[in-house]
């Protein structure tokens, strides 16, 4: 950051003269903080934007909040952290206006079962998190022998009526984005990448990575509005995938549908057949530490339900959790953005409990890696949720003070080297 007073960078101390600009760390920190959430936010806005859906009110926070920002605005811990929390009022907003145009587009999500692997024939792999463009390429590819199939967040799109209704979506390929570079190695198609989450290529398929809207990579193809026909003549070049079945999974247990159980969820509750809740998700990464989220699934105790989102379901999914009354123990919700179902969940069983989500028999334990689950848990705090375990590291970009602020305020609590007993004792309770 530079600083048009002092005539210095800034660095993670603040200016070189306090007294001209009154720049200090915290306050530093917290403007960061605030810019990392306005950007998760804008993310999200982009993609409900592609679907129809926007609010002014959005709109102009977003613009207050970047002002806020600017040199010589703002020096005032206090209400930066107003703003900061505002933001995640305005990010669950976001979410929502997302949640209304996929739903609106593409049907309301149900269980579905989804083949893992590579089907005979030409194929195409779609990365990321944008919905509409796998629609877009869905339709110009349905009459094209060409397969389509999603990879990392591009899942929950097989849980979409109007989007499975494509008999070439063929099914799902590899898993979380950090796995890229080997996996798109091994996939003999061209890849879309639509949003973000993309990594700089390997030579090994450089030459068959496509990347639409903002995403672009040195090296990589770009779709040029939405036109996806240089990609499906590519896959019919492209030497044929295998058959190559790797498995299969239930998904879309979109918040509607775990909301029309809510009746059967409630009485398993308090007949004691469910004893707890563990929401264990967000944006995974490659770094030592992720093993905790893992470790997290493997220990909930059998009556236990694990509700799990965004990419981080990656470490953790591939095991049978098995049923407890009836209902199956590991329950995927979507996209890192349907954090709002995860919400609406945890609003409505606190009001058939007629409680606070604070009292439910709840523990978040949530990943983060970038800007999007930044503002996803800043809307976390802006509902007043406390005790969220965020792992693995605390974010670089706050202080300490800063950070235990938010851990007195909000019971903020940092991964421990392994998931201590007293996160599974609370489901005896």
């Amino acid at each position: 950051m530079f600083c048009n007073q002092c005539e210095q960078t800034a660095n993670g101390v603040g200016c070189v003269d306090l007294g001209v600009c009154g720049k200090d760390p915290d306050v530093q920190a917290l403007q960061e903080l605030l810019l990392y959430g306005v950007k998760g936010m804008a993310a999200y806005a982009y993609h409900a934007r592609r679907l129809g859906k926007t609010d002014p009110e959005v709109n102009a926070f977003i613009e207050q909040a970047l002002f806020a920002t600017v040199t010589n605005v703002n020096f005032d811990p206090e209400s930066l952290l107003e703003m900061v929390l505002e933001c995640g009022r305005h990010n669950l907003r976001v979410m929502e206006l997302l949640d209304q145009g996929h739903r609106q587009r593409f049907g309301t999500p149900e269980p579905t079962t989804v083949y893992e692997g590579t089907k005979a024939g030409p194929g195409i792999l779609v990365t990321g998190h944008d919905l509409l463009d796998l629609a877009e390429l869905l339709e110009q590819s349905q009459h094209a022998g060409v397969n389509v199939y999603t990879h990392g967040e591009m899942l929950p799109g097989h849980s979409y009526p109007r989007l499975k209704a494509y008999p070439h979506l063929a099914g799902h390929y590899g898993t979380a984005w950090q796995n890229q570079h080997l996996e798109f190695t091994q996939f003999s198609g061209p890849i879309v990448a639509t949003t973000n989450c993309v990594l700089i290529p390997w030579e090994t398929y450089k030459d068959r990575l496509f990347t639409t809207g903002v995403t672009a990579v040195p090296g990589g193809r770009r779709v040029r509005g939405n036109d996806f026909s240089e990609v499906i003549e590519l896959a019919r070049q492209c030497p044929p995938l295998p058959e190559q079945k790797q498995g299969e999974s239930t998904i879309g247990f979109h918040h509607s549908v775990i909301l029309s159980l809510a009746d059967k969820i409630v009485e398993a509750v308090r007949s004691g057949q469910v004893k707890h809740f563990y929401l264990v998700g967000g944006c995974d990464g490659a770094e030592p530490g992720r093993n905790y989220f893992t470790e997290v699934a493997r220990r909930a105790p059998q009556d236990a339900i694990i509700l799990t989102l965004g990419c981080g379901k990656f470490r953790i999914r591939n095991h049978d959790y098995g049923t407890v009354a009836g209902l199956p123990r590991l329950l995927d919700l979507g996209q890192c953005n349907d954090s709002y179902g995860a919400i609406q969940v945890a609003l409505a069983l606190a009001k058939a409990f007629q409680c606070g989500v604070n009292q439910l028999p709840l523990s978040l334990v949530i990943s983060w890696f970038e800007q999007k689950a930044v503002a996803v848990l800043l809307s976390l705090l802006s509902l007043g949720v406390k005790g969220i375990r965020l792992g693995p590291n605390p974010p670089a970009f706050l202080t300490p003070n800063v950070f235990k602020l938010l851990q007195e305020k909000f019971q903020l609590k940092l991964t421990e080297p392994e998931p201590p007993a007293e996160l599974f004792q609370l489901a005896s309770g």
